[in-house]
């Protein structure tokens, strides 16, 4: 019986240090084995694995990819026109040995912080070289790579590898928002007057052009009248002389009968002329016998 009692004991203990040899890495994680604070393993495949109990400790880390949006930052680019600037970025713990070497027992929330510093020294850095049209622009990969390359060597000395940076938000300041925005109502006010004024030159220039196209197309077709009304008179003057060649006293006294019907109408019927006038030729011939 005290045998038993005296095991008992010893038993527990000795199950209690097994257990507590027993540490499990899954797959989502790394682990660090720390004797005294000093890194004696680095488990990076996931399993069972063991370690000196009460020696030795275990401390995880993600293994997936993580993810950290900076803190708003304002940036003056190089036309000196002001952006707010918010921006993530993706990363994952590359060298686990190392990241516990860099920032101690303060782990991600100490990590991110001073990666947080990074990037926003590597945005204002970027954006400060180019100017606000390329970055409020749709293509803005190429900065956003710039801004990756930028920082990954100093995130490196973290033990950190940075995947991608993202810009997400890239506005002017308030306060910078109607004095833009009424500069660029001017501008496009500006461009509607020069297009409204490149539209009356050019309905100036039709307008002439038709003035001139009608002027030329009157005079040509009073050209071709004049020259019609030229021929129709000399064919009509061609068929009178040839009536008058036919027969001149008919015809002279045709003419005299045509000019006495035009003379004595209604409203003209009185006439003052010598008695022995030409004019009555044909109407002393009629008085004779």
């Amino acid at each position: 019986m005290k045998k038993i009692t005296f095991f008992l004991p010893v038993l527990v203990l000795i199950v209690a240090a097994a257990l507590s040899s027993i540490f499990i890495v899954t797959e989502t994680q790394r682990a660090l084995v720390l004797q005294f604070g000093r890194v004696v393993a680095v488990k990076d495949d996931p399993g069972l694995s063991f370690k000196i109990p009460l020696i030795q400790e275990v401390v995880y880390y993600d293994d997936r990819i993580l993810s950290l949006e900076t803190a708003e930052l304002e940036v003056t680019p190089l036309d000196d026109r002001r952006l707010v600037v918010d921006a993530f970025a993706r990363y994952r713990i590359a060298d686990v040995e190392q990241f516990r070497q860099a920032v101690g027992t303060g782990g991600i929330r100490s990590a991110e912080d001073r990666l947080d510093r990074i990037l926003r020294a590597a945005t204002r850095e970027v954006l400060g070289s180019v100017n606000s049209n390329d970055i409020l622009s749709t293509d803005r990969a190429a900065l956003m790579l710039r801004i990756r390359n930028s920082a990954i060597s100093e995130a490196s000395n973290l033990g950190l590898l940075i995947i991608d940076v993202r810009l997400k938000r890239t506005d002017l300041p308030e306060q910078n928002l109607a004095a833009t925005f009424a500069r660029m109502r001017a501008e496009r006010e500006r461009e509607a007057a020069d297009e409204i004024a490149r539209g009356e030159e050019a309905a100036q220039r039709v307008r002439a052009q038709a003035d001139r196209t009608v002027v030329e197309l009157v005079s040509d077709a009073s050209r071709q009248s004049e020259i019609a009304r030229g021929e129709a008179d000399a064919e009509r003057n061609a068929i009178f002389a040839d009536a008058y060649g036919a027969d001149a006293e008919f015809f002279e006294f045709y003419r005299s009968l045509t000019a006495y019907s035009r003379a004595l109408q209604g409203s003209n019927s009185t006439m003052v002329l010598s008695p022995d006038s030409e004019f009555f030729n044909y109407l002393k011939q009629a008085d004779r016998p």
